[in-house]
C-alpha cells in the first residue's frame, strides 16, 4: 500500500506540468516579469492590453501583448529574459485589409494547409498581420494532437513557414 500513495499522489503533478496553463493564474516565473514587460510595452505602445500570451520561441521566454491603440492593434513581443521589445507587428481585421491584401499571394487555405501539414492540429485562432518590414503573414494558433498549442506564422507572399512556437500561458481570449 506504500507505493500506491506515491504513485496517486505523482500522477496529478504530472498530468499538471504536461498541460499549458491557459487563462488561469499567474505565467511562469521568467527573469523579467509580465509586468515588467507590460510596462515596457504600454510605455512605447499606449493603450489596452486585450491579450499577453507567454511564448518559447527559440528557448527564449517571450511575452506577446495584442494591445488596442487608439487606432491600430499591435502584437508587441518582450523578451522574458531580457526586458526588450524584439518585435513589433500590426495586426489588421481581415485579409481585404489594404496592407494586407497588397502583399498576398498564397490563399488563407493553402497557408492553413502549410501549417498544419507542419503541425496537425485544430486552428483557434487566424490573426492577419502586417510585419516590421511590411510583408503580410498569417499566423496560426494550433491545438495538436498532443493537447500543446502552437503558434505557426506563414508568409503571405512565399507561403513559408517563418516562425513556429510552443505557448505556454495566455491571458484573455482568442
Amino acid at each position: 500500500m506504500k507505493f500506491v500513495k506515491p504513485v496517486l499522489f505523482a500522477a496529478p503533478v504530472m498530468l499538471a506540468a504536461a498541460v499549458p496553463a491557459f487563462a488561469d493564474g499567474a505565467p511562469p516565473k521568467t527573469k523579467v516579469s509580465l509586468e515588467q514587460c507590460e510596462k515596457t510595452v504600454l510605455d512605447k505602445y499606449p493603450g489596452k492590453v486585450v491579450k499577453v500570451e507567454l511564448k518559447k520561441e527559440k528557448g527564449v521566454p517571450t511575452f506577446e501583448f495584442d494591445v488596442q491603440g487608439a487606432d491600430k492593434t499591435w502584437d508587441i513581443e518582450c523578451s522574458g529574459k531580457t526586458g526588450a521589445i524584439t518585435e513589433v507587428e500590426e495586426e489588421v481585421a481581415n485579409a481585404d485589409a489594404p496592407a494586407f491584401k497588397a502583399k498576398v499571394k498564397v490563399s488563407l487555405e493553402a497557408a492553413q494547409k502549410t501549417a498544419l501539414t507542419k503541425y496537425p492540429g485544430e486552428i483557434v485562432e487566424t490573426e492577419y498581420e502586417i510585419e516590421p518590414d511590411g510583408a503580410a503573414s498569417y499566423e496560426f494558433d494550433i491545438k495538436t494532437k498532443s493537447g500543446k498549442e502552437i503558434k505557426v506564422e506563414v508568409d503571405a507572399t512565399s507561403g513559408k513557414i517563418v516562425e513556429a512556437s510552443e505557448e505556454v500561458w495566455q491571458r484573455g481570449t482568442e
